[in-house]
């Protein structure tokens, strides 16, 4: 089975070592085109195109895939398969080439959470279960027929960078799996729409935005938690705080918390803390204690050291 993969980030390239490793023919990688990053806007590349230096495997990193010379040279290959993992959408032209397909790796239960981050989504939605879906692509983003499909409960207070990390590991076994019972021909396909009962409401998995870290506290405590948590490590939830002896406006970063439900007569966004060791902000229905933070311009510290910095947490206040 001659394989082409397309491909971004770590995800995919532990998928594509994986079927190096398992004895699978890549026999090309297409990943994104080098971008400037970091405070020196130097370029950096994928983990994708790292893997494919690393195998020495034929690499594309096209800006245009409608360009005619990269859908030769795709052609040129010959591949019986292409597989998506983490990548943008494709054009028909390419998505129809292989004999076999086109198939993509997507980390939720289809038809929910179709969209880039549907990983962060169920975590912010306090989901308690997701999954992994592959399914063959068509014209539609994430609504193609489905091969096959793995459950994964989420653990308790997961974290989106932990949970990343367990459906990644996942994902390995299940995608050669799958590979399997496409060379056999032993696959059942399922049609997305046949899957959703009735009264049921699809949620979607938009790639996340500044706006979307926002905490607004006005939730409930178990909806900031959630938020939280499923933006941790990154990009990480945010709360807008008043330095009130220089009437700064600061960034204020949360990555680790406890929730505390229940009912409490305080207004919510109000800092509680003894200025040693803990620091709490009230939200509806419960208090959020913070672990892990980081004020803008500073270092990222768990809650005693911040405070050891801070000293005075008087001095700020939640801007709503």
């Amino acid at each position: 089975m001659k394989i082409i993969f397309f491909g971004s980030n770590d995800i995919s390239a532990a998928q594509i070592e994986w079927l190096i490793n398992n004895n699978y023919n890549v026999s090309a990688v297409v990943t994104v085109p080098d971008k400037p990053a970091g405070r020196g806007l130097k370029l950096k590349s994928s983990e994708v195109k790292t893997l494919a230096i690393k195998y020495n495997l034929k690499l594309f990193q096209p800006e245009d895939l409608q360009n005619q010379e990269f859908i030769a040279e795709l052609k040129k290959i010959n591949a019986d398969i292409f597989i998506v993992t983490a990548f943008r959408k494709l054009p028909e032209v390419i998505w129809k080439m292989p004999p076999l397909g086109t198939i993509n790796v997507h980390f939720s239960l289809l038809p929910q959470y179709r969209g880039a981050a549907p990983i962060n989504w169920a975590i912010i939605n306090c989901e308690k279960k997701t999954g992994i879906t592959i399914f063959f692509i068509n014209d539609k983003i994430d609504e193609g027929e489905i091969i096959d499909f793995k459950e994964i409960t989420i653990p308790e207070r997961i974290t989106f960078g932990k949970l990343k990390e367990l459906m990644k590991n996942e994902s390995l076994m299940f995608l050669t799996n799958t590979l399997k019972k496409i060379e056999k021909n032993t696959f059942v396909l399922s049609k997305q729409e046949e899957l959703i009962l009735p009264n049921t409401t699809l949620k979607k998995a938009p790639k996340i935005k500044p706006e979307d870290c926002k905490i607004d506290w006005n939730k409930s405590a178990k909806e900031i938690d959630c938020l939280i948590r499923g933006l941790s490590p990154e990009p990480c939830a945010f709360t807008s705080i008043l330095y009130k002896p220089k009437n700064k406006k600061l960034i204020f970063k949360i990555y680790e918390c406890e929730c505390i439900e229940g009912e409490h007569n305080s207004d919510i966004a109000k800092i509680i803390s003894d200025n040693k060791t803990f620091l709490y902000i009230t939200a509806k229905k419960g208090l959020i204690q913070v672990k892990e933070c980081q004020l803008e311009n500073k270092k990222r510290l768990n809650i005693k050291d911040f405070l050891n910095g801070v000293r005075n947490t008087e001095n700020y206040e939640i801007i709503l």
